[in-house]
């Protein structure tokens, strides 16, 4: 997995060796909780295969707040950061293949990835690209309509339509799942 990021990079063989040897490998099957609410962050995970959903409780009720797949980096970047407890229980979804760091480690890298450029720009872009998925999944439940946030993820991110189960999908979207089929039944009709 490592060799697609490699060839991104020009980077001297022995750190790119150095970088690679922080990551241990694991695979889990469906349903592992990697981090539990409440926990202080001690890891990060790439995935190489598979799929992680992160979700909260909310009076007994479990709320989904985003989907990572293949080649996303996933924790929970406030608790890992600043060593309080985790705001969001970690899952995998899918029986998967991951790649995880210690905070240690993960805390050195970031410290030499100031230093190169390209890796720089990299990290900060995947920040970015994060905090832009949170924010615009939070204007879209208070400005779309259900059914507008079904289409939304249906066109910008299909391989969640194709992948996840519904009830975790339908708590997503902030929805029951009986609304959901609702919306899906509505929509077949109309031949969407």
């Amino acid at each position: 997995m490592f060799e697609q990021f490699r060839k991104k990079f020009s980077l001297e063989e022995k750190k790119w060796d150095d970088f690679v040897s922080c990551f241990k490998h694991m695979k889990v099957p469906a349903k592992t909780t990697l981090l539990n609410e409440g926990e202080i962050s001690k890891k990060m995970f790439l995935i190489e295969t598979g799929c992680i959903r992160v979700w909260f409780n909310n009076k007994g009720k479990d709320i989904t707040t985003q989907f990572f797949f293949e080649n996303n980096m996933v924790g929970s970047i406030e608790s890992f950061r600043k060593n309080i407890p985790s705001l969001v229980t970690i899952e995998t979804i899918e029986p998967s293949t991951i790649w995880w760091i210690y905070k240690k480690d993960m805390d050195r890298l970031i410290e030499e990835i100031k230093e190169t450029p390209v890796l720089r720009d990299l990290f900060i872009d995947a920040i970015f690209d994060r905090t832009y998925d949170y924010i615009r999944q939070f204007v879209s439940s208070i400005k779309d309509t259900p059914q507008q946030r079904y289409l939304n993820l249906l066109n910008e991110r299909p391989q969640i339509i194709q992948r996840i189960p519904q009830h975790y999908i339908a708590s997503y979207l902030g929805i029951s799942t009986v609304h959901l089929s609702r919306i899906k039944s509505k929509l077949a009709k109309d031949g969407i």
